[in-house]
């Protein structure tokens, strides 16, 4: 085992969305407590603004909250975001950011994310798909839940934008519909490993 590296066996949770995406992040970050045990992974899809809810959301947490650098060490308790323009993976409990493999049309940085989480990641995986256009997050459904993963939507009427959520449930792989309340409270059951 690497000097730096730490058992990879808590959950990630990736928690996916755009247009609208603010309002369910915070009203998620508000009812999850800080010591669940669990990494929050925040993949808002940006295709030009620099990303500012590093800034934002430490407003709504107690868990710290950062920006993803490259081979920053995934650790539970905490919130992470990812930047603009970037793909993230993972690999060695370690955040790998590469050039955006779609810089036209409607980003894929969720569904990139959440494939190298089911390749890369020993822990539990839990994939929330929240308010946002497009479809970003629902290919890959699929496949989270074929490695033992849970599979969240937001329900769509407390979505600002359900184009996004609406995919995913398309996808036949979604387990609940939820408000992002709801969603705080089936995160913190499956952190405690009531599932």
């Amino acid at each position: 085992m690497k000097a730096n590296s730490i058992a990879e066996d808590f959950p990630i949770v990736c928690v996916g969305g755009s247009a609208g995406g603010l309002d369910a992040y915070t009203r998620l970050l508000r009812h999850l407590p800080d010591d669940m045990g669990v990494a929050i992974v925040i993949v808002n899809h940006l295709r030009t603004v620099a990303t500012l809810l590093h800034e934002i959301l430490p407003r709504y947490t107690k868990m710290p909250v950062e920006l993803i650098t490259e081979k920053l060490l995934i650790q539970p308790n905490r919130v992470f975001v990812i930047p603009s323009q970037r793909d993230l993976h993972v690999l060695d409990g370690e955040f790998h950011l590469k050039p955006i493999s779609k810089p036209r049309g409607w980003p894929d940085v969720i569904t990139v994310f959440l494939r190298s989480l089911t390749q890369h990641w020993d822990g539990k995986l839990i994939a929330v798909i929240v308010s946002g256009y497009d479809g970003d997050g629902a290919a890959a459904l699929c496949g989270i839940k074929e490695v033992g993963g849970i599979t969240i939507a937001q329900k769509l009427e407390t979505a600002k934008q359900p184009d996004m959520p609406e995919s995913a449930i398309a996808s036949g792989c979604i387990d609940f519909i939820l408000s992002p309340e709801d969603i705080a409270q089936e995160i913190i059951r499956i952190a405690h490993g009531n599932i």
